[in-house]
């Protein structure tokens, strides 16, 4: 008798089951395969020269259809570009939960640029829109479509203080202790964190950093303590002459600096890469036009700069556009033989080189 009464009740439960409304359980998402969203507008092979002349105006619209994602959903869609033949490294142009989006050219051009897109050369890359709802739905990515771009130079015009002191008339800034003629500093992720170089003509000559080129709007010194800062603080003395590569955060109110003297060494030299064995080519500094330079013979290969014999500081230029960077795999490229004037510019951001052949 017990056995029959629970098959009864489960009999019951399967039947009240069934009888249930499925729209009661609301949309289900199509989790595994949502529709894909395609690309109407730009067509694939579409060539864009974006100009400074035209920042403001809008470079292309790009259309798409929406996804299917089994019920009627309000997706946000992000628009991406990568290096064309990219599985990865996707960045997003904008976002928005229309069908379209105007690409401006000033924003488009700040992106390229920003992700290393060397300005005055042209790019292949690819476009996609990518449609999300949720982080529990699969995303519904476009096919890519290829357009061609090549994005301007733009100088930017970087957050700065200045370093006035008492080594500037010996130093090629002009007027002693005068802001409006001092080096600036420059913060290139506008982060409050400075960095530049300045020339100290000799030893024991002080200095301290203005927030402006004058007295009015704030100054730091040292607080007493060795790399730290406080607002005014007292003068900063250089422990002796020199090249010096200077930073500053004004976060945390710290400051560090570091004599350099830079040389520049690769294949592309008569010595070759410097190493335990083998020495740096030396390069020159002229207070007056405030660059490095050295006249050598090279040859077809690549080359570096380089502080102080040493690796921990060197700059090349990964984009080939002669501003220097930092980056992996940045050797400068030299492509005939020749005797070059070599030219090491670190008094402006970006920092810049030249390889004039004599």
């Amino acid at each position: 008798m017990k056995k029959l009464i629970i098959l009864l009740l489960s009999i019951v439960s399967i039947a009240l089951i069934s009888s249930c409304d499925k729209g009661e359980l609301g949309p289900v998402a199509n989790t595994t395969d949502p529709g894909t969203p395609s690309l109407e507008a730009p067509n694939s092979g579409q060539s864009y020269t974006l100009t400074e002349g035209e920042a403001e105006n809008t470079l292309m619209t790009v259309e798409w259809t929406e996804p299917d994602f089994g019920f009627s959903a309000a997706p946000t869609y992000s628009i991406q570009i990568a290096e064309a033949g990219s599985d990865s490294g996707f960045v997003s142009l904008g976002t928005t939960q229309e069908t379209s989006f105007d690409v401006v050219v000033k924003a488009f051009n700040n992106l390229l640029l920003k992700e290393k897109f060397a300005a005055n050369n042209t790019h292949a890359l690819d476009l996609r829109v990518s449609a999300s709802i949720s982080d529990s739905v699969t995303k519904a990515v476009s096919e890519p479509v290829s357009i061609s771009v090549t994005p301007y130079l733009v100088e930017v015009n970087y957050p700065k203080i200045y370093v006035p002191g008492g080594y500037q008339s010996s130093s090629g800034y002009t007027t002693n202790w005068e802001p409006a003629d001092a080096p600036p500093l420059f913060s290139v992720n506008d982060d409050d964190n400075y960095e530049g170089y300045v020339y100290i003509a000799n030893g024991g000559s002080q200095y301290k950093f203005t927030a402006e080129r004058n007295w009015q709007d704030g100054d730091w010194g040292t607080s007493g303590t060795e790399g730290e800062l406080e607002s005014p603080g007292n003068n900063i003395v250089a422990s002796s002459s020199g090249y010096y590569k200077m930073n500053v955060n004004l976060n945390d109110l710290t400051y560090s600096t570091e004599v350099t003297d830079w040389a520049v060494t690769g294949s592309a030299t008569p010595n070759g890469w410097a190493g335990d064995n083998t020495a740096d080519h030396d390069m020159t500094y002229d207070p007056q036009t405030k660059v490095w330079s050295l006249d050598l013979s090279l040859s077809a290969g690549e080359l570096k700069f380089r502080a102080n014999d040493a690796w921990e500081l060197a700059y090349g230029d990964v984009n080939g556009n002669g501003r220097l960077d930092t980056e992996n795999e940045n050797n400068i490229a030299v492509e005939e033989s020749g005797n070059y004037t070599i030219i090491l510019d670190l008094s402006d951001a970006p920092y810049t080189y030249e390889l004039q052949k004599n």
